[in-house]
């Protein structure tokens, strides 16, 4: 089998809710010599982009968002410790600060975008889901003096607009040049990024990880 039919292998069963089949796949793609960070860039994250999309037009609901999502973490319980193996050694990258905005419990994309950065060399600070702005601000400030990426997100665009608010608090607080702020979430655009002041945003996992460690030179 070849590495591409490997990749459609695994993006279909993120697609089609294969819970139980999933982690099988990544333990035979791992074995036929296919890099961790491959499997979940070329394969698994394919897979959850397409279920995004049916989910945003409607084609799919909650309940399979869900069960995709399922199947994510069962491959990802797999994966993360290759990841860590390969894990780059040295200084560390900084502390990330990562969590979903207020109002939001959707969390696949997070907790993948999470094991990237610490893959990445950063040491990780995860708030979980349906996260206070308070809550972070009082996290940020714990920090105030170490290199500090703050890294939100949000499916929905009632959860996208407190991280605007999340950025007014910083600056009241003067903790605003003390970090930098990344945010992502299927609503987030640059655009969005520039009017609240932010430093940066990207479109998958993968480039969330080169997106931070350049935000952190």
């Amino acid at each position: 089998m070849t590495n591409t039919e490997i990749f459609d292998k695994l993006r279909d069963a993120i697609v089609n809710q294969n819970v139980a089949g999933t982690p099988e796949l990544c333990k035979e793609a791992l074995a036929s010599g296919i890099p961790a960070l491959d499997i979940i860039t070329k394969g698994l994250s394919v897979g959850m982009k397409i279920v995004g999309d049916k989910f945003e037009a409607a084609e799919i609901f909650l309940p399979q968002i869900m069960m995709s999502g399922k199947a994510m973490s069962n491959a990802m319980e797999v994966l993360t410790p290759e990841l860590e193996k390969n894990k780059k050694e040295g200084e560390e990258a900084g502390l990330a600060i990562t969590f979903v905005a207020e109002g939001d419990i959707h969390d696949i994309g997070h907790r993948l975008v999470t094991t990237m950065l610490g893959a990445n060399g950063f040491q990780i600070f995860d708030l979980g889901v349906d996260v206070l702005n308070e809550t972070v601000v009082e996290e940020a400030a714990k920090h105030k003096g170490k290199k500090v990426l703050l890294v939100g997100s949000a499916l929905m665009t009632t959860s996208m607009l407190g991280q605007k608010d999340l950025m007014d608090r910083l600056r009241e607080e003067n903790l605003r040049d003390d970090v930098k702020c990344m945010f992502g979430g299927a609503p987030v655009s640059d655009k969005w990024i520039t009017e609240i002041g932010a430093d940066a945003t990207a479109e998958n996992a993968a480039e969330a990880a080169k997106v931070a460690l350049e935000v952190m030179k």
